[in-house]
């Protein structure tokens, strides 16, 4: 290192150069670099001091876990699928690759820093001159040749910050991208619950139409045994007929709803459409049954909570650094240039091989600046056009907010008033199976008419349904409920963004270095904050 600082001082101005080549080490150190453009500051947003109904029977206070909210269903299919489609699911997987994406811009805004440009060069040219020009005749040689080697470099100082701001920018932008995954995460998590909780109320609503099926057989041979033995009319026999086949028009209609719910789940469980009775258990036709009470905490832990809410924040953070990028290009950039190398050629005395003589040696450096002047308001307005993003992000992270606290309070009250009327319907439901019972047995009697049977029918099936998807609508509350709190994403806590065989696939078409894996994203998810200048990514 010595020789080579020697080497420099031997040009002239190679002492001015070697000073002014340390003055970016000196300000690092004394931190004294400008950044021009605005620092971030949390910008206020409306947020409630605690829930509407946070006095409710059916909600509790006091220490909030959501890293694995689906074990409140005590299901484990529910578990399993949870579980495989964290593992398989390809929306995450895109979200993940993404996150790899961020976290290599970084790298790329890291090496700005750096001296942004440094070659080695070398080249060799050979001529042929004409005899009747004037280069012919001052040459001793027609044909001569010359070969050249070396290295330049050129270092725009971030005196302005421009350079860190951009690195600032692109830290933000790596934390956004890990929140947005964590939110897909989020609504993977409650998209298979609720499917989940579909399949099985649809199971279930097709295993009360099959029984209503069986009840309105049973009553349409009644009324065939009462025709028969001349105590009725045929009009009745009629009516069975058609309450029953409207019933087992219902079936094909359920089944349907009830393959695409599978369906669905397949895809989210990054599967073709096909049978899944294995994943789904043995179990059938038993919806999800939530707890009965609900543990929330306050509207401020949405801000630490949400994935959504830091992803609009980051955003804004990333785009308030955009604005000191802009800015300093107002102001005079400076650069230290150099090169260095070695050059030679066969005219007159000398000899290609002379190159590699140390007097052959060839070279310059020194500072310089360059500073955009007239340029028309192109520079002015597009610090104003970053300026409009910048404040674009603060309303959106404010909205975000809003939109959090709305989401909680509507999937509160649902879950809260699903139960309510839940426990309504299955005293309807009740008196409903009753009713039917004495109008059967009225009929049977010759007390009272068919009609008096088929409505008892109808409403006995018409409440039975109403009580299932009820109840399969208290579980897709709580799942709302827990989507709303930003639950589920902390279980991709201490594991890769991509899984090994994606990794693996990566590998072999780029080198990644170690970026796949999680250590290098450890202060973005919760380690150290990283330092503003740090060492490039090779």
């Amino acid at each position: 290192m010595a020789q080579t600082l020697r080497t420099i001082a031997d040009f002239p101005g190679g002492r001015v150069f070697l000073a002014v080549l340390l003055i970016p080490f000196v300000a690092l150190t004394a931190g004294c670099i400008f950044r021009v453009g605005p620092n971030y500051k949390n910008p206020p947003a409306a947020v409630s001091s605690g829930w509407m109904e946070k006095e409710n029977v059916h909600v509790k206070a006091g220490a909030v876990d959501y890293r694995s909210w689906w074990g409140a269903f005590n299901d484990p299919a529910l578990n399993n699928l949870v579980n495989r489609a964290y593992e398989e699911n390809l929306p995450l997987r895109v979200a993940g690759v993404r996150v790899l994406q961020a976290r290599a811009q970084l790298g790329i805004a890291v090496g700005n820093w750096y001296p942004q440009k440094q070659q080695a060069v070398g080249s060799f040219e050979r001529q042929r001159l004409s005899e009747y020009s004037s280069q012919g005749l001052s040459h001793q040689t027609l044909n001569p040749s010359q070969a050249a080697i070396g290295g330049l470099a050129n270092w725009e100082v971030d005196f302005w910050g421009k350079f860190s701001r951009g690195i600032e920018s692109a830290d933000a932008a790596l934390i956004a991208s890990i929140a947005d995954y964590d939110n897909v995460l989020v609504s993977l998590t409650a998209d298979v619950a609720g499917s989940y909780v579909s399949v099985r109320t649809f199971e279930k609503r097709l295993e009360i139409a099959r029984e209503n099926v069986k009840v309105q057989e049973e009553s349409l041979k009644i009324a065939e045994d009462r025709f028969k033995g001349g105590t009725t009319s045929e009009r009745d026999v009629e009516q069975a007929k058609t309450i029953l086949a409207s019933t087992q028009a219902d079936i094909p209609s359920l089944e349907t709803q009830l393959q695409q719910s599978k369906n669905l789940l397949c895809t989210l469980l990054g599967m073709s459409p096909q049978d899944i009775s294995g994943l789904l258990g043995t179990e059938i036709a038993r919806i999800p049954a939530p707890p009965r009470q609900v543990a929330v905490g306050i509207p401020a832990d949405l801000l630490r909570r949400r994935p959504d809410i830091r992803s609009a924040e980051y955003k804004a953070v990333a785009q308030c650094a955009q604005i000191g990028v802009a800015t300093a290009d107002l102001l005079p950039a400076f650069s230290l240039s150099g090169s260095f190398g070695y050059s030679a050629t066969n005219v007159g005395a000398f000899s290609l091989s002379d190159m590699w003589d140390y007097r052959a040696r060839t070279g310059g450096m020194g500072p310089s600046f360059q500073w955009n002047i007239l340029n028309y308001g192109r520079i002015i307005n597009n610090i104003r056009a970053q300026d409009a993003r910048f404040q674009e992000t603060l309303l959106s992270y404010q909205d975000t907010v809003l939109r959090a606290q709305r989401e909680v309070e509507n999937a509160l009250i649902a879950f809260i008033n699903s139960q309510r009327r839940a426990q309504f319907l299955a005293g309807s439901c009740a008196a409903a199976k009753r009713s039917l019972d004495l109008a059967v047995l009225q009929y049977q009697q010759g007390i009272t008419d068919f009609t008096t049977v088929l409505t008892a029918e109808q409403e006995l099936l018409t409440q039975q349904n109403n009580l299932v998807v009820t109840q399969g609508d208290i579980s897709q509350n709580l799942v709302s409920l827990y989507r709303a709190f930003g639950g589920g994403w902390e279980i991709r806590e201490g594991k890769d963004f991509v899984p090994g065989t994606i990794q693996e696939q990566m590998k072999k078409r780029t080198y990644w270095g170690g970026l796949l894996k999680r250590d290098a994203y450890a202060s973005e998810t919760g380690g150290k904050p990283a330092p503003p200048i740090r060492l490039p990514d090779l």
